[in-house]
């Protein structure tokens, strides 16, 4: 049993306002494995005042660049030596399988990797070259801090989501406030433990799980610079309408429901392989997960039948299970929420190809779904439109390429996406016309260096390298 008394304000562990903890639950069976104490108000206050308290004092942001990447480093080789840890506690808080939360750990380095090296190479301060030689004036341009960040997560895959934040905003020489999910307070309290012994100043970070209320508290705040948000689209535009009445920065990673397209030509068995992974990762619980399925219609009950035998291949149960592809939905009520969108295909008239709504057999005591597959689909039915969280899979039949581009478009979304085709160069022009901020061809990893984000209501703004570090930079420009 694990237990967190004490919240991690500014760098020291220190007494709740509300000293009652919370259950945090095994999304497996129900059981309580550990319990900690949850941010109110009076606690987010407590760690705005140390982060602005921090800032202005200027420790942290004035410190030279190398030896704030000299920190971030030490705190990347210390969660690497931990990682097994790390991978453990968030299977069993999450639910999500042990392959998914093993297989992260090398992509949290390969994540702050790509954050160093950008910080390495960063461009704090420049000396233009004037446009006009003769002219005595010349312009030094600086990247600055923006202030106190306020950093917001969810609950799917929290050491990714917090580290995409804190290590930018950090390495930027930003204080921060981060605010996890109560699901993850045990994973997230072992990173609060390894982020204090990496040697950061007093009143620099935070991390604070709390509840929805106290989350809008935080980034409403009026000492808050800026807010660093993933989740919800409907959480997003919140955020947003907050960030614009208060004039924050804001940068929001938000919802998908990504298409993958298989072109006529693609090898369809290890397409379907490569959605394995593209599509149904973290148990379906994921923005990017490639959920729409768009077949070509010479070739669809093709990939219909590979995807229901792969999908039916998959073991469903407990997460610490070696064999487990797929384990429960982290919380009843999002079990319920999947469930429910299987149900509405059914209404919807799409042809349930294997799975449906019943939970699987020997799984009833855990937030298990069946994993499942829907044929004829039209692109207009809520099951292709609406993020349903889960594994479900929905195949879309097109005529040509030019109407593959116009479903995969016809979305309000535009987060990620695939492309699979034997031709690459065939592939890229079709990933070029694709509306979204990602596109894997061929099943290609997504790419730490390069920006992350989304078109449409997908979200404002990119994380990763050395865009996403420069989200949490100004511009001051001196002329001299």
């Amino acid at each position: 049993m694990i237990t967190y008394d004490r919240l991690f304000v500014g760098g020291s562990w220190v007494a709740p306002g509300d000293p009652g903890l919370l259950d945090i639950t095994s999304p497996h069976d129900g059981s309580v494995i550990g319990r900690a104490a949850q941010a109110q108000p009076v606690d987010m206050d407590r760690a705005v005042a140390t982060a602005r308290a921090s800032f202005e004092a200027g420790e942290w942001r004035t410190a030279p660049p190398g030896e704030r990447i000299a920190v971030l480093r030490r705190f990347n080789a210390l969660r690497e030596e931990h990682a097994d840890r790390v991978a453990r506690l968030i299977s069993q808080e999450s639910g999500s399988a042990g392959w998914f939360t093993r297989a992260g750990q090398p992509g949290l380095t390969r994540q702050a990797e790509a954050y160093l090296k950008a910080a390495e190479e960063f461009g704090w301060e420049e000396t233009l070259v004037p446009s006009d030689p003769a002219s005595p004036v010349r312009s030094v341009v600086r990247r600055e801090a923006v202030g106190v960040v306020a950093a917001v997560i969810p609950w799917n895959s929290p050491f990714s989501s917090a580290t995409a934040k804190i290590i930018p905003a950090l390495l930027a020489g930003n204080s921060v406030v981060l605010k996890v999910s109560p699901e993850n307070s045990l994973s997230m309290g072992f990173l609060a433990e390894l982020l204090e012994r990496v040697g950061l100043p007093d009143g620099v970070l935070s991390i604070l799980p709390a509840d929805r209320e106290t989350s809008e508290y935080l980034v409403s705040h009026r000492e808050v610079d800026k807010i660093a948000f993933t989740g919800s689209t409907r959480a997003g535009r919140r955020i947003a309408s907050i960030a614009g009445e208060q004039l924050k920065r804001v940068s929001l990673e938000l919802g998908g429901k990504s298409a993958a397209v298989l072109l006529p030509d693609a090898d369809i068995e290890k397409a379907v392989v490569g959605l394995k992974f593209g599509s149904l990762l973290n148990n379906g619980e994921s923005c990017i997960a490639q959920t729409r399925v768009l077949a070509p219609r010479d070739r669809y009950e093709e990939v219909v039948t590979a995807l229901k035998e792969l999908v039916e291949s998959l073991k469903v149960g407990d997460p610490s299970d070696p064999d487990t592809f797929i384990g429960p939905m982290i919380r009843p009520d999002q079990q319920e929420r999947v469930r429910t969108y299987i149900r509405l295909g059914i209404e919807e008239g799409a042809r349930l190809v294997t799975g449906g709504p019943q939970i699987p057999e020997g799984l009833e005591k855990g937030n298990y779904v069946t994993p499942t597959v829907f044929a004829d689909v039209r692109n207009s039915m809520r099951i292709a439109r609406e993020e349903i969280f889960g594994p479900v899979l929905v195949v879309i039949p097109y005529d040509d390429e030019d109407d593959a581009v116009r479903i995969a478009n016809d979305s309000e979304y535009g987060l990620s996406g695939g492309v699979w085709s034997a031709d690459e160069d065939r592939a890229l022009a079709v990933a070029r016309r694709v509306r979204t901020g990602t596109v894997t061809v061929n099943g290609a990893p997504v790419a730490f260096d390069g920006p992350f984000g989304g078109f449409k209501a997908s979200g404002i703004g990119r994380e990763y390298g050395a865009v996403g570090l420069g989200s949490y930079t100004e511009y001051k420009t001196i002329t001299v």
